[in-house]
């Protein structure tokens, strides 16, 4: 809407958070006085939905913080303070598992197995354990894709071996599957 009127901003939430109160002051831009009001009201609104979402995140850093094994969990490159709670929120005790591949197809990152006559086929994530933890750590590892370029950690290695292999979205399950077993660990 505000293009329309002449003004571009970027498409993330933080940069409108941080430009709008500067359009809304500035006389000189091409917004009507109607304009001005809808965005002070629409701004308002984004104001009253952060303050929320802030306290969350507040009461999630002090969880986090008092919790010495979300602390080590979030070691782990692509597991941070929010995917280390849920993890010991959900998890609990580790040793309710006997190996960390059995956490791992808790979670579903492990591809589901057809077999039939002695021949194993292995197909795509079950997508039944928990939907919340294992879309964290996939997303935390698509983090870690994102900064592996150039670097030669085992890891890294490893990663960039992996994504040779198959496709982006498969070697992000893997590494996510990979951090479960670690956080398992």
């Amino acid at each position: 809407m505000l293009t329309e009127s002449g003004t571009v901003v970027g498409k993330q939430v933080g940069q409108l958070r941080r430009r709008l109160p500067e359009i809304l002051e500035d006389g000189e831009n091409e917004l009507t006085d109607f304009g001005r009001e809808l965005f002070a009201g629409l701004y308002e609104e984004l104001v009253r939905v952060d303050r929320p979402v802030e306290s969350c995140d507040k009461q999630i850093d002090r969880l986090f913080k008092a919790h010495e094994t979300s602390q080590r969990l979030a070691e782990i490159e692509g597991i941070g303070p929010i995917a280390a709670t849920a993890l010991v929120a959900s998890v609990g005790d580790p040793g309710m598992f006997q190996k960390g591949r059995q956490m791992s197809a808790w979670l579903a990152l492990v591809p589901k197995q057809d077999s039939t006559g002695g021949k194993t086929v292995l197909l795509g994530i079950s997508k039944r354990g928990d939907r919340y933890l294992r879309t964290r750590l996939i997303h935390g590892a698509r983090s870690v894709v994102s900064r592996a370029e150039g670097k030669s950690d085992a890891r890294s290695c490893w990663f960039s071996q992996l994504k040779q292999l198959c496709v982006m979205n498969k070697a992000c399950v893997a590494l996510a599957n990979k951090n479960a077993r670690i956080a398992w660990a």
